[in-house]
C-alpha cells in the first residue's frame, strides 16, 4: 500500500487510456471530489465554478453527488473529461496553493464557511504547511539535555502509533510498550468473522498518511491492520515498540519528576523510568462478558468476538450470539451462513443506515481515478469528512419542549422516520419480526450501524431465531430464558461489547502524595480535554474520556488532536526545561461541567437510554457532545493558564 506521508502526491500512475475509457470512468466518479483534485492538478478553475458547487444540505443522509442535479452532473463530466485529456496530454501542471487558491477549492465543497473552520480544514486536506506537524524540535530547544528528557507511551494501536510519530518528528525519545505482538490495538485484536468499519476508511486514516489504494469504502479488519502496519513501517516507528510488553502499574516520582513503569517482557518483569507518559490504551480493549447464571456450567464453547476461537468448529453447530451491538451485528450475518442453528439475543434493537455498498468493493471505474488523478484520494475523503463533519449532529440534539415517545426533537423524529422506513421495508414480509426490530429509544442515543441488508436477510432465514425473551441462565445444554425455554446451544458468542468506562485498567496508576487514579476517579473518569487530569502530572490520555465520536466527524481526527495538545504540553516542558505540568483544578472541573450540561442536550444523554457510553452512575462518560470544530480549536495550542507548570526542585 503507498501511502502518503506529506501534503504533496508522491506518486501517481500516468493516463494513456482512450477517450471512451475516460468517459466511461467519469460515470462512477465522486463529481464533488473529482471536481476540485481536477483542478488543483490542471490549473483550470472552470470546474470550480460556483453554478457546479454541490448543495450538501443538511439532511440525515448524505445524498448521491452531494445532491447535484442531472444538468450540474452532466456538464461536470464534459469538464473533468477535458481535464482528464489533459492530464493524458500534458501531465499534471499542478495549482500553486497560495490561501485564497486553497480557500476557493475548499469553498465549492464546503461553500461560504466560517474562517474558523480553515485550520481544520487544512488539517484534513493534508496539504503543506501540514497543521500537527510539530514545529519545534527538542534538541533545538534543549540542545543536548534533550537526550536526558524520554516519554514512554503505552500502545500501538491507532492512537499510540499517531503519537509515537509526532513524537519523533519532535526529536522527543520515545519507546512504545505494547502487550500484542504487533501494531494495530483493538483491530488486531478483532479478528471475528464479518469484522469491517461501519465509517468510510477514507476517514479512518491519519491526515499525515493518506493513501489513493483503499479497496473498499467500509474496510475490513485484514485491510485495516494492513494499513496500520504499513504506516508503521512508512515512518519507522517498528524500531521503538518492545511488543509481548504488559504494564501492571505506573508511580509518579516527585523528587525526580519522572514517573517508574513496571510490567511484563516476553523475557520477564521489565521496569522504565521515564519524562512522561502517554496512555493510548483506548477505550475499547477490554472485553466485557455478563455474569449469568450457570454459565460455568456450559459444556460447549463460549468466547467473546473480540477474543475469536478460530480452532472452534462451528459449521452445523446450534450458535447462539448473545448482543445485537456494533460487533454481534457484524458476526450473525456470517454465523447464518455456518451454523446448523442460530440464535440471537436481543435486549435492544439497533437502528441501521442504509449503506448498499457496504461490504462491496470500490468500484473499477473509481479506483482508477484514485490511482490516476494526483489528489482526488485527498479530496474524496475531505468531502466523506465535511459531509459528516457536523451534519448529522443537528439531528441527535435534544429539544426540551420536544414531547414525542421516542425522539428528542423535530429533527430527530426526522431522521427517527427515514431510518424506522428503512426497517419496515427491509422486514415487511416479517410483520411477526416487525416489532421486535424497530428501537424504541432515540435515533442517535446508541451507535447508529450500516446496513446493506444482510441484518434482515440474516433474521429472515428458517434456521436464526431472533430470541428477546430474557436470559435467565445457562445450562450444560444451553440458554434458558424467562419464558422457560431451553434453547439447546453447541456455542456461545459474547457480542457484547466492551468495559469502555474503566479507562486505564487494569493498571494500578499512582500520582502525586501517593493517590491511586482509579480511587480517585471511584469508577467516574473525567480528563481535562480527554488527556489531563490533576494530581498526575506529566500524564497524558489519547481517547480518554469524553473523546469518543458518535455521528460526526473521524475518531481519528480526534485522536490527532489529542496528540498535537499532548506534544504542546511536552513541548512546554522541554522548553522551560521543567519538572511537571498538570491541569489545574478549576479548569478541570468547570470543563466537566460543560461537558456534562452538553451531553445531557443530546440523544445519548436521555435517561431513556442505556448504553456504554454512560459508565455506572449514568454519567456520559465516552462522548464528546460539541462541535467537532470545538475540539479541534481547543486542542491546537497550550494555554498556560489552564495548567501548572513546576520547575525543577520546586514543590507543587
Amino acid at each position: 500500500m503507498h501511502i502518503e506521508v506529506t501534503g504533496a502526491d508522491a506518486s501517481h500512475s500516468s493516463i494513456s487510456e482512450s477517450d471512451e475509457f475516460l468517459r466511461e470512468v467519469l460515470r462512477d466518479a465522486e463529481l464533488p471530489a473529482l471536481l476540485p483534485a481536477l483542478a488543483q492538478a490542471t490549473g483550470d478553475l472552470r470546474l470550480i465554478a460556483r453554478h457546479l458547487r454541490p448543495p450538501l444540505a443538511v439532511s440525515p443522509t448524505v445524498p448521491a453527488q452531494g445532491g447535484m442535479s442531472e444538468e450540474m452532473q452532466s456538464e461536470a463530466r464534459d469538464l473533468a473529461f477535458e481535464a482528464l485529456v489533459q492530464l493524458r496530454e500534458q501531465g499534471p501542471t499542478p495549482l500553486e496553493l497560495d490561501e485564497a487558491t486553497l480557500t476557493s477549492l475548499l469553498e465549492f465543497i464546503t461553500g461560504p464557511v466560517d474562517p474558523a473552520y480553515v485550520p481544520m480544514l487544512r488539517h484534513e486536506l493534508g496539504v503543506p504547511p501540514e497543521i500537527g506537524n510539530p514545529t519545534w524540535s527538542a534538541t533545538e530547544l534543549a540542545g543536548s539535555d534533550a537526550q536526558g528528557f524520554s516519554v514512554l507511551v503505552i500502545g500501538a494501536g491507532m492512537s499510540g502509533l499517531a503519537v509515537s510519530h509526532r513524537l519523533k518528528q519532535a526529536g522527543v525519545p520515545v519507546t512504545v510498550l505494547e502487550k500484542n505482538d504487533d501494531v494495530g490495538g483493538t483491530w488486531l485484536e478483532n479478528d471475528y468473522p464479518g469484522c469491517r468499519l461501519d465509517t468510510s476508511n477514507f476517514g479512518y486514516s491519519y491526515s499525515f498518511a493518506q493513501t489513493p489504494e483503499w479497496k473498499w469504502q467500509y474496510s475490513a479488519q485484514d485491510s485495516i491492520i494492513g494499513y496500520f502496519r504499513t504506516v508503521t513501517e512508512r515512518l519507522g516507528l517498528r524500531e521503538d515498540i518492545k511488543f509481548g510488553t504488559t504494564v501492571d502499574s505506573m508511580t509518579w516520582d516527585e523528587a525526580s519528576g519522572t514517573w517508574t513503569v513496571k510490567g511484563q517482557g516476553p523475557d520477564g518483569p521489565v521496569e522504565y523510568t521515564a519524562n512522561a507518559v502517554v496512555s493510548a490504551v483506548g477505550q475499547l480493549n477490554k472485553p466485557s462478558i455478563p455474569t449469568i447464571p450457570g454459565q460455568e456450567t456450559f459444556a460447549g464453547e463460549a468466547f467473546h468476538t473480540a477474543q475469536w476461537r478460530h480452532d472452534v468448529e462451528l459449521r452445523g453447530k446450534n450458535i447462539a450470539v448473545i448482543g445485537t451491538g456494533a460487533s454481534a451485528f457484524q458476526v450473525v450475518p456470517e454465523m447464518a451462513k455456518v451454523g446448523g442453528h442460530v440464535g440471537v439475543y436481543q435486549r435492544t434493537p439497533p437502528w441501521m443506515l442504509p449503506a448498499p455498498d457496504y461490504k462491496q468493493p470500490i468500484k473499477g471505474a473509481m479506483s482508477w481515478l484514485l490511482r490516476h488523478v494526483p489528489y482526488y484520494h485527498r479530496w474524496y475523503r475531505f468531502f466523506q469528512f465535511w459531509a459528516t463533519v457536523e451534519g448529522r449532529r443537528p439531528y441527535v440534539q435534544v429539544d426540551p419542549a420536544w414531547d414525542h415517545p421516542v425522539s428528542v426533537s423535530e429533527k430527530n423524529e426526522e431522521l427517527r422516520q427515514v431510518v424506522q422506513s428503512y426497517i419496515e421495508t427491509e422486514f415487511a414480509d416479517r410483520p411477526d419480526l416487525l416489532p421486535h426490530v424497530i428501537p424504541n429509544y432515540p435515533p442517535g442515543g446508541k451507535r447508529m450501524l450500516r446496513d446493506d441488508g444482510s441484518w434482515a436477510a440474516a433474521l429472515h432465514s428458517d434456521h436464526v431465531d431472533l430470541v428477546t425473551e430474557r436470559i435467565t441462565g445457562i445450562e450444560p445444554e444451553g440458554i434458558r430464558t424467562a419464558d422457560g425455554v431451553l434453547h439447546p446451544t453447541d456455542v456461545i458468542v459474547y457480542g457484547t461489547g466492551f468495559k469502555a468506562s474503566d479507562f486505564l485498567e487494569p493498571m494500578t496508576v499512582v500520582g502525586r502524595d501517593g493517590v491511586d487514579l482509579h480511587e480517585q476517579w471511584g469508577g467516574n473518569a473525567k480528563a481535562y480535554l480527554g488527556v489531563l487530569t490533576p494530581g498526575f502530572p506529566n500524564l497524558f490520555m489519547l481517547y480518554g474520556p469524553n473523546t469518543n465520536l458518535v455521528v460526526n466527524g473521524s475518531i481519528i481526527l480526534m485522536a490527532e488532536c489529542s496528540v498535537d495538545y499532548t506534544l504542546a504540553c511536552l513541548k512546554e516542558l522541554v522548553e522551560k526545561d521543567a519538572a511537571s505540568i498538570e491541569v489545574r483544578e478549576d479548569v478541570f472541573e468547570a470543563f466537566n461541567d460543560e461537558i456534562d450540561a452538553a451531553n445531557d442536550k443530546m440523544a445519548w444523554g436521555s435517561p431513556r437510554v442505556s448504553s456504554w457510553y454512560k459508565n455506572a452512575f449514568g454519567r456520559v462518560s465516552q462522548n464528546w457532545p460539541l462541535p467537532l470544530l470545538e475540539y479541534f480549536t481547543r486542542t491546537r495550542a497550550l494555554n498556560p493558564d489552564d495548567v501548572v507548570v513546576t520547575g525543577k526542585n520546586e514543590e507543587a
